[in-house]
């Protein structure tokens, strides 16, 4: 998409596409699910992962609207980790019209790196509801921690994920897209089906092959 956009303001421009490359140097390796959920103050259960900065782009609220659906056929609870620059209180009072204040928490705070792995590591979905978007960090962060992710359909997220392979993508403001691809998630087992998968998209969106790209755009640059 951010090649397409390139090129209509340059037509003839070298462009050469490369994703997001993934920020590995969050997880130490050694924190196991039990472990991560001890130290965040989590429960047994499925966990969903909103994890970022919230503003309003980012989608939340129809996250929110997506819970009572996903728990009517599987108990999730959902985590929301990041700071708020938005108005906090269309989203407390989202929460508690739908009765979900035991099943939404909010972290309305900066997450230091160190922390970082733990709330990752704690969840079995990361869910990423954008109305918008270019790339995301989450996704990559998502992805050297092996988690899944649910994705909406805008600007580069969906070329980010493998289907079925690291994730799902949905239609962006839909929140029974969303539900039915987490309750798909937990009802036909895809975490263990996409555990396999993440060596070797690391691979894939590693930083040696993004200066491997600038590297190969330089040598177009120059034959022009």
């Amino acid at each position: 998409e951010d090649r397409d956009k390139l090129l209509r303001m340059r037509k003839n421009a070298p462009v050469l596409v490369h994703p997001h490359p993934i920020y590995d140097f969050f997880g130490t390796g050694s924190l196991t699910k039990e472990a991560a959920r001890a130290k965040i103050g989590s429960s047994a259960g499925p966990l969903l992962l909103f994890f970022g900065y919230i503003r309003g782009y980012k989608g939340l609220s129809y996250l929110i609207e997506a819970m009572p659906l996903i728990r009517e056929k599987v108990p999730a609870k959902l985590l929301v980790v990041g700071e708020f620059y938005d108005d906090t209180a269309p989203y407390t009072e989202l929460v508690e019209r739908l009765g979900l204040a035991d099943a939404v928490r909010f972290e309305n705070r900066y997450v230091a790196n160190e922390e970082v792995e733990g709330f990752f590591v704690a969840s079995d979905l990361v869910v990423l509801p954008y109305v918008s978007a270019t790339q995301s960090g989450i996704v990559q962060i998502a992805i050297a921690l092996d988690r899944p992710v649910v994705v909406t359909d805008v600007g580069g997220l969906g070329e980010a994920v493998s289907l079925e392979k690291t994730g799902f993508v949905v239609p962006s403001r839909e929140p029974a897209a969303l539900a039915r691809a987490v309750i798909r998630f937990f009802e036909e087992g895809w975490a263990a089906r996409m555990a396999p998968w993440f060596e070797d998209e690391r691979k894939r969106f590693s930083w040696k092959a993004m200066a491997e790209a600038i590297d190969e755009l330089a040598r177009l640059i120059e034959k022009r």
